[in-house]
């Protein structure tokens, strides 16, 4: 024998549609009829089964386990502060766990506090994705607040980078005044996160600009060993002379600046009494090639030794 429970049929409530579930009482005898009602904040009341909701929410296992004060009362759960329509979809979830695009676009904010509420993760994280996905302007603030409190720490942070990377245009929504009025702690976590991004993003900056510069002290400690070594265009050890035929190397950008360096530091006047810059910076590289160099007794680097 088969029966089907169609919720499609609540008296009074046309747009709430409760769970359908087919059973058959061979294999589901504990939960053939319906044994305990969801009351909701608009009296409506859905006839559920009391195993569907043991093995889907520890919470409402607990409340159905709770002694009664007359054992032949019926079972009744309110669920209350939330739209009747959010309570019919959290109870569909329970039977099907399954959740419409059009259920979570209406309900997602409801349904993220039920399923913290009655402990429900599968529910819990299908909202953290659909709302994050649905995160605008207007609504951010109203999510951030709900993430914090239903701890959704992806949803949560989340709504924090979209707050700080829209700031200007989020400080004008009536969330954000109704967050400097009731929620001043909140307020200045965001302005925090604002300021550690800030931050984050100097320190970023910082390391690309010292990691560019290593680099290109890397590549001037080569192009002035690849010079004094075998010479370059017009610049190369004394017993090699510069010739005509010699092509530029792979790294001749840098290795011409380089031999301009070293012509000017070759014939300059001023470098005598450290009046010249230009020289400065070739006293530096010959100082810092000497330092790191392993082969000092057979480098060919002026001044290596």
């Amino acid at each position: 024998m088969e029966v089907c429970y169609n919720a499609n049929t609540i008296a009074g409530h046309p747009d709430v549609h409760s769970p359908v579930t087919t059973l058959t009482k061979e294999n589901a005898p504990a939960f053939y009829e319906p044994d305990v009602q969801i009351l909701t904040s608009g009296g409506l009341r859905i006839p559920v089964h009391a195993s569907i909701l043991v093995s889907a929410s520890p919470v409402l296992e607990n409340i159905i386990d709770r002694p009664r004060k007359h054992r032949s009362s019926e079972k009744v759960i309110p669920i209350l502060g939330v739209p009747c329509g959010a309570v019919s979809s959290f109870v569909g979830f329970l039977y099907t766990s399954r959740c419409t695009e059009e259920e979570m676009e209406k309900y997602g904010i409801h349904l993220l506090a039920l399923s913290h509420v009655y402990s429900v993760p599968q529910l819990k994280q299908r909202c953290t994705k659909g709302l994050g996905e649905r995160l605008t302007i207007d609504n951010v603030v109203d999510v951030l607040q709900l993430a914090r409190l239903c701890d959704a720490p992806d949803l949560y942070l989340r709504c924090m980078k979209l707050a700080a990377s829209r700031f200007k245009a989020v400080e004008k929504t009536e969330g954000w005044k109704f967050l400097q009025d009731h929620d001043p702690w909140l307020e200045l976590q965001i302005l925090q996160f604002m300021d550690e991004a800030e931050s984050r993003i100097k320190r970023t900056r910082r390391r690309r600009q010292e990691q560019g510069l290593y680099l290109q002290l890397s590549e001037a400690m080569e192009c002035l060993e690849h010079i004094c070594t075998e010479g370059c265009t017009s610049v190369g050890p004394y017993e090699v002379g510069p010739t005509k035929n010699r092509g530029p190397c792979s790294k001749f950008a840098t290795c011409q600046g380089l031999q301009l360096l070293i012509r000017h530091f070759a014939t300059c006047k001023k470098r005598v009494n450290g009046g010249c810059l230009r020289c400065k910076r070739m006293w530096q590289l010959l100082r810092l090639h000497s330092s790191m160099c392993e082969q000092s007794d057979s480098c060919r680097v002026p001044l290596c030794r």
